[in-house]
């Protein structure tokens, strides 16, 4: 069990949904826990569950949105990186790297985003690159870039980030 009352250790596997329009714009979410910190969709699998439906769970618990699952597109792509210090407790004791699946789903900017209080609050749609710029997780900003189009082919400027 986590250092929170009965609440059962997360595995150090998780999924990455970029929500985006279609027209260059991504829906980032802010943290309840962290005012500031502004992400994409991102959970923890549950034991004996898929990536794919781990980013399918979370789309729907994170954003209420119930998405098919054709809607999510999964890159095959994993990034392992350090858990911050103060989110470890909710490992096992000893963990201290995650592997992260990165998908990505279009869905309307009209959709009717439901947050969940305890996870988020806040919701915003920005370009692509200025999404990227206010997300705090690399892997999260590669994904937006990505997803923009980054990185650039030649000729084309990269776009400036964290004001770099």
């Amino acid at each position: 069990m986590s250092a929170v009352a009965n609440t059962p250790f997360k595995r150090p596997v998780s999924v990455l949904v970029v929500l985006h329009d279609g027209c260059g714009r991504a829906l980032l979410l802010e943290r309840a826990d962290r005012a500031g910190f502004w992400q994409s969709v991102t959970g923890s699998l549950e034991d004996g569950e898929t990536p794919a439906a781990a980013a399918l769970r979370e789309v729907g618990e994170e954003t209420g949105l119930l998405l098919p699952p054709e809607r999510i597109d999964n890159w095959h792509l994993s990034t392992s990186y350090e858990i911050y210090p103060h989110w470890r407790h909710r490992y096992p004791p000893g963990t201290t790297r995650n592997t992260e699946h990165t998908f990505c789903a279009l869905i309307p900017a009209d959709a009717p985003v439901r947050l969940s209080p305890r996870e988020h609050r806040a919701c915003l749609w920005l370009p692509l690159a200025e999404a990227a710029r206010k997300v705090f997780s690399p892997s999260n900003r590669a994904a937006l870039l990505r997803l923009a189009g980054w990185p650039p082919e030649a000729g084309r400027e990269t776009p400036k980030i964290g004001g770099r």
